[in-house]
């Protein structure tokens, strides 16, 4: 009888998380990043509303996924925290002063005071959105590793060209994302107003992934093996290419819950795309990526201890699910403002 493989379980389970995650808190972001575009404060409001009830509970998703690399796989948690922490001191206090700006933007009339919480809102949502894309960027093309799995490089081997291509994507990406969904929680003028800034955003994002794709093809050869492997997974790559080429459409036709759920399903894609091409690796040595890498296999917990945690995520990750369900579906339809709004 064949085991169960419990490093590709338990990875598998992170990467929904954070699949999870950048679905909805990439639309968050997006919202942020597109907060300066209007100039009036009730328009920009409207926009926090929007994401006000449920932005804290979308950043549970990266919480749980990092307590899930956490227990599933320190040495890799280690390395990541360690190599980069400069990046990951400044995700923290992007995602502190984002949260901030949104909850004291509006406790004064001063438009001093809105505009400075405005503009840290919307900085931040940027550089959250650059950062994540920027250190998926670099564990795609791979960082120094020493032959203990840790960073031996400096902050030169993070900032290079296809980790920076990887977070102008992923910045282009979120914004696209956010600018649908305003589209789809907002009526009236401002939904008019939105709909000039969602073509462009679509453009910025096609350019930029085609750009990325080719970069990715010519130099990081080792992303398209497991395609070539096995064909079957070609079918994502179309599956993504169809999602992309929905959604203009669905805008056009003023469908802009099925625009969105396009725009969602070209992200679960890309990270599928991700994980087909980086899989076993999640930490590729840049040097020598066959004997120094970090994999779900030299680096994960015992099996035992992976064991209880699939007990427990079995549990967890459902409720998150569907508490997450029930806060949309609390408050489905469009935004409006009234005496309790932000």
């Amino acid at each position: 009888m064949t085991l169960p493989d419990y490093q590709f379980i338990w990875f598998s389970i992170f990467v929904i998380l954070i699949t999870g995650y950048a679905i909805l808190d990439g639309f968050d972001l997006g919202v942020g990043i597109l907060h300066l575009l209007s100039k009036r404060d009730e328009e920009r409001r409207l926009m926090l509303n929007s994401i006000g009830p449920v932005w804290d509970g979308n950043e549970v998703w990266l919480v749980t996924a990092g307590g899930a690399l956490f227990a599933g796989f320190p040495p890799i948690y280690a390395t990541l925290c360690s190599g980069f922490y400069t990046l990951t001191m400044a995700l923290l206090g992007a995602l502190i002063f984002r949260a901030v700006a949104i909850e004291v933007r509006s406790k004064s009339t001063n438009l001093l005071w809105r505009w400075m919480w405005d503009i840290l809102f919307a900085l931040a949502s940027l550089l959250i959105a650059f950062i994540l894309g920027l250190a998926l960027g670099n564990l795609i093309h791979g960082v120094p590793l020493d032959e203990e799995g840790e960073f031996s490089g400096h902050l030169g081997h993070i900032f290079h060209f296809y980790p920076i291509l990887v977070g102008l994507l992923s910045t282009a990406l979120v914004t696209m994302h956010g600018s649908i969904y305003l589209m789809m929680k907002t009526e009236g003028e401002f939904h008019e107003k939105m709909r000039k800034f969602v073509n462009p955003s679509i453009i910025s994002f096609i350019i930029l992934y085609g750009i990325t794709t080719m970069a990715t093809l010519i130099y990081l050869p080792h992303m398209i093996e497991s395609f070539r492997e096995r064909p079957i997974f070609f079918l994502v790559a179309l599956l993504n290419m169809l999602a992309i080429a929905n959604i203009p459409r669905e805008i056009y036709l003023g469908r802009d819950w099925r625009a969105f759920i396009s725009s969602s399903v070209n992200i679960i894609c890309l990270m599928a795309i991700y994980g087909i091409g980086t899989y076993p690796n999640v930490i590729r040595d840049l040097l020598n990526p066959h004997e120094h890498s970090l994999t779900i296999y030299n680096s994960s917990s015992s099996e035992t201890t992976l064991q209880i945690l699939l007990i427990i995520a079995l549990i967890g990750v459902p409720m998150v699910a569907a508490y997450t369900i029930g806060v949309y579906w609390i408050f489905r339809g469009k935004v409006h403002l009234d005496e309790h709004s932000y």
